[in-house]
């Protein structure tokens, strides 16, 4: 019987100590009470609980933790009431002050963060509340931090997740977006049909600059050429004018040659007047056989054209009195 005993004691003692071996997980700290009292913080490791002496009062993450808080309700400096709901990112950095500091962190957190909210929601006016979201987040982050650093928590970073306006607000919004959109689009449909008259006036502009340069060319070449055919025409008659003195000029040569050869040629014969007559008038003939245009006849030789029809008729009458 007293070995049952003996044997069932050791086993209690055996699940005793093994119960008092704690084995903290990485990223979490163990806070030890020794007879209801702060003892000590456990971090990552193997730890041995004293039996019936100490307890684990509070497991803790060390790890960064996000808390998602529900909207609250705030009131702008030009009175609008919104509903603001925000996330928070806080780590614990002091086991026992978290576990010793506050009642219920979470809750004391949400609170002085929609308090702290209100603070600075107030200063601002509506216009301003939406576009200075960095602002409001950067405030709140310094203010919680600097709160609950007595805690045992940093308070890392603090974002507003949605800012809603009342429904007459978001309506007046509404429109005011549409108003300035249809405004924005008037000034670039201005702008671009402005742009348009611009190009417009600048390419008739340049096309009627082309016509006059065209222009220009055309009576510049049309006066040249005007002034080369006048040339040549100037020179044709010049031309013209200088065949016809020549042609005067070898036509009375000519003439003067063959009346000079048939002289030489009468003297040698001895010849008589109506003999003359006839060979001065063989000599014109030959003359007006030439190239020349005009012809001059020397008053002599009309002279001698007159005594040649003379001495025509005597022949025609001798030439009758015959055969008669």
């Amino acid at each position: 019987m007293g070995v049952y005993v003996i044997i069932g004691i050791c086993i209690i003692l055996f699940f005793i100590i093994i119960s008092c071996i704690k084995i903290v997980p990485q990223a979490q700290e163990f806070v030890v009470e020794r007879f209801g009292s702060y003892y000590e913080s456990w971090t990552t490791g193997i730890h041995f609980l004293v039996p019936f002496a100490d307890r684990i009062a509070k497991k803790i993450s060390i790890k960064e933790q996000v808390v998602d808080f529900k909207p609250q309700p705030v009131i702008t400096k030009d009175n609008v009431t919104m509903q603001i709901d925000t996330v928070v990112f806080f780590q614990v950095t002091d086991a026992k002050q978290f576990a010793y500091g506050v009642e219920k962190p979470m809750a004391a957190i949400e609170n002085l963060t929609a308090t702290t909210l209100r603070n600075i929601i107030g200063e601002l006016e509506l216009d301003a509340t939406l576009t200075s979201r960095d602002f409001i987040n950067t405030k709140i982050t310094a203010k919680l931090d600097e709160a609950t650093d007595r805690w045992g928590i940093k308070v890392n970073r603090v974002e507003l997740k949605n800012i809603l306006p009342p429904r007459e607000i978001q309506d007046a919004m509404e429109k005011q977006m549409k108003a300035e959109r249809e405004r924005r689009e008037k000034i670039l449909q201005a702008e671009g049909e402005k742009k348009s008259a611009v190009l417009v006036a600048e390419g008739e502009k340049d096309s009627q600059i082309l016509r006059a340069e065209a222009e220009k060319q055309a009576q510049i070449l049309k006066a040249q050429a005007e002034k080369e055919a006048m040339i040549l025409r100037a020179d044709a008659a010049r031309e013209q004018k200088i065949l016809e003195a020549t042609g005067e000029a070898r036509a009375i040569e000519l003439v003067q040659q063959a009346l000079a050869d048939s002289i030489v040629k009468l003297n040698d014969a001895s010849p008589s007047e109506k003999v003359i007559a006839l060979k001065s008038l063989e000599a014109f003939a030959k003359a007006a056989d030439g190239r020349a245009t005009k012809i001059i006849i020397p008053s002599e030789i009309q002279g001698i054209a007159g005594l040649a029809a003379g001495i025509k008729s005597v022949v025609d009458i001798d030439d009758k009195k015959q055969n008669g």
